[in-house]
Order: C-alpha cells, then sequence, then structure tokens
C-alpha cells in the first residue's frame, strides 16, 4: 500500500486488539475484531474496503481461500474505482508499531 493517506487511514482503522491478535497466531480472534469494525463502516467506502481486503487476506492466511477471494474480489473492486492501493497484512505488523493514534 504506497498511498500515505489510505496508509494512515487504515492504520487509524485496525483495532490494536486485532493487531496483538493475528502476531499472537490468534487469526479467529483477527477476523472477528476486522469484521465488526468493518460492520462500523458504510458500505462501499475506503474504510470498508480496506477491512474487507483484510478479512480476506487473513481468510486465505487461515485456509479459507473461497471465502477469502471472495473478499478480496469485492474490497479490491471499490478500491480500485477509487484509485486506490490495496492494503495487505503487512499493515496489522505496521499496526502494533503504532499503538497509539490520533
Amino acid at each position: 500500500m504506497a498511498d500515505p493517506d489510505l496508509n494512515a487511514l487504515a492504520l487509524q482503522l485496525i483495532p490494536l486488539e486485532a493487531a496483538q491478535a493475528f502476531a499472537d497466531g490468534d487469526e479467529r480472534l483477527t477476523l472477528t475484531l476486522l469484521a465488526r469494525t468493518r460492520d462500523t463502516q458504510r458500505a462501499g467506502s475506503a474504510e470498508w474496503a480496506v477491512l474487507e481486503r483484510l478479512v480476506g487476506l487473513v481468510l486465505i492466511h487461515v485456509l479459507r481461500e473461497v471465502e477469502g477471494t471472495f473478499a478480496l474480489e469485492r474490497a479490491d473492486a471499490i478500491l480500485d474505482s477509487l484509485e486506490q492501493a490495496r492494503p495487505t497484512l503487512g499493515l496489522l505488523e505496521a499496526r502494533l508499531d503504532r499503538p497509539r493514534l490520533g
């Protein structure tokens, strides 16, 4: 994700607890927290798409490829239409590096 504005937005959106759960190997909790946060966002927004993409990547990480691929397709269509970069799982690690955000 090269866009600094979207990167900053994504880091603010990701719950610290979700990033910590992923680092601890608790992908189920990570999915739950990301999905709950995603569901508070307006569907079709950049915020929603960032979180949906992260959900998809975590699903693929735990070998739930079909569900994960569908999530990526939904998110990527929105991000592409907004001409935004596609976030990676590296954002979860980056979120741990910046625990206190605005």
